[in-house]
């Protein structure tokens, strides 16, 4: 797959990625990559396996890579009340909120972004509320060794059928990430669509906490009609049609997310998941149109 810049006829930049159909095709290429937040909803499994109390939109909460919005952070601290958790419990790390309205907001508020903010607080939390219920340690949740990490190693492993030892890494929130290929992560999704339709209903009814302003999962479930999607760093994007039960991946090379959003939206209007429409012109400062972004599969 390659998506191209053409700027009065002369392709001014170009970016390469992977485009796989469905778990079911034959793929041409076995590589393996980190799951990184496409794991996310892979995780919360453990979460219905093991009869966690949260609602749909904490539910959702969880399983998203969140914009760090005013109505993110407060979903964050009831799930923090409710399983009586203290802020620094929290092993995610701080980084400004992913939506901008927020950063400029909080600068002119003169505030400094918390864990709450942290685009992988919700699955923190998630993680931190099995903890409390199985009577696990909290303070070493993130490590490799501790009990929770084992089991999500052993759940996405069992779910995305990988059968070989492919590398495991530290996620950039700091816990443990695998790697498989693209029909692994393919197959663990129609696992989840298949078996937990307490995720999918909670995503499908709150888009807006799973993700928020301006990302790519958060508009795609907006602009269409029963098809999930989420994102991941590296140029990763799963998207399921739940009613033909068609799933593809994408995954940019050079990790480019604005190449990735036009691949997404041109892949889902030309397998008819959808119709969403979106701007692949190249405009100079004045609105004259100078060109288009293709997509060629």
């Amino acid at each position: 797959m390659r998506v191209e810049y053409i700027r009065d006829g002369l392709v001014e930049e170009y970016h390469d990625g992977y485009f796989l159909l469905n778990s079911n095709h034959k793929p041409d290429n076995n590589y393996p990559y980190y799951l990184r937040s496409c794991a996310k909803p892979l995780q919360a499994s453990l979460l219905i396996d093991n009869d966690i109390d949260l609602s749909l939109e904490e539910l959702a909460f969880c399983c998203g890579s969140h914009a760090g919005e005013a109505c993110h952070i407060e979903v964050a601290k009831k799930i923090l009340k409710k399983f009586d958790l203290k802020e620094t419990d929290l092993k995610c790390g701080i980084h400004a909120p992913l939506s901008r309205s927020m950063q400029d907001k909080m600068l002119l508020r003169g505030e400094k972004p918390n864990a709450f903010h942290n685009n992988c607080s919700g699955k923190h939390l998630g993680f931190l509320a099995i903890c409390k219920v199985k009577g696990w340690d909290i303070k070493t949740y993130d490590s490799p060794e501790h009990p929770l990490q084992v089991c999500i190693k052993k759940k996405i492993n069992e779910m995305c059928e990988v059968k070989e030892s492919y590398p495991v890494t530290t996620d950039g929130c700091g816990v443990p990430i695998l790697s498989m290929s693209l029909k692994n992560m393919l197959i663990g999704y129609r696992t989840l669509v298949e078996n937990y339709p307490q995720i999918v209903n909670a995503i499908l009814k709150n888009p807006y906490i799973y993700g928020g302003e301006d990302r790519l999962d958060t508009e795609i479930i907006q602009k269409t009609d029963n098809v999930i999607a989420k994102v991941g760093a590296g140029g990763l994007c799963i998207v399921f049609d739940l009613k033909t039960k068609d799933s593809f991946v994408v995954k940019m090379y050079d990790c480019s997310m604005p190449a990735r959003r036009i691949a997404v939206f041109e892949i889902i209007n030309r397998l008819g998941f959808g119709k969403i429409e979106y701007d692949n012109t190249i405009k100079t400062i004045q609105g004259k149109i100078v060109g288009e972004v293709k997509v060629f599969l």
